[in-house]
């Protein structure tokens, strides 16, 4: 399978996993941002035809729909470590 078949079927599982969240959901999504691609890692906050919003640790990340290329359910974050003595 080439490249773009494969990257053709992430998109597609990513579509997938963007439809089925609900709002509530901890997710990461990659999109492509200028010539590489970036990661939103939070919360799924917001949908619409065109964009998701995922509250991330640093804010709101709003996401066009047509930039993803990966998305998908990821656990809670760690307990928090007690302090040390």
């Amino acid at each position: 399978m080439t490249d773009s078949g494969q990257d053709a079927i992430a998109r597609a599982r990513a579509l997938g996993v963007l439809g089925d969240a609900m709002l509530g959901d901890r997710l990461v999504v990659r999109a492509h941002h200028g010539g590489g691609a970036r990661d939103a890692l939070g919360v799924l906050v917001a949908r619409t035809a065109g964009a998701v919003t995922i509250e991330t640790r640093r804010g709101p990340v709003e996401v066009a729909i047509a930039d993803v290329v990966a998305a998908k359910h990821v656990p809670p974050p760690p307990a928090s470590r007690a302090p040390r003595p």
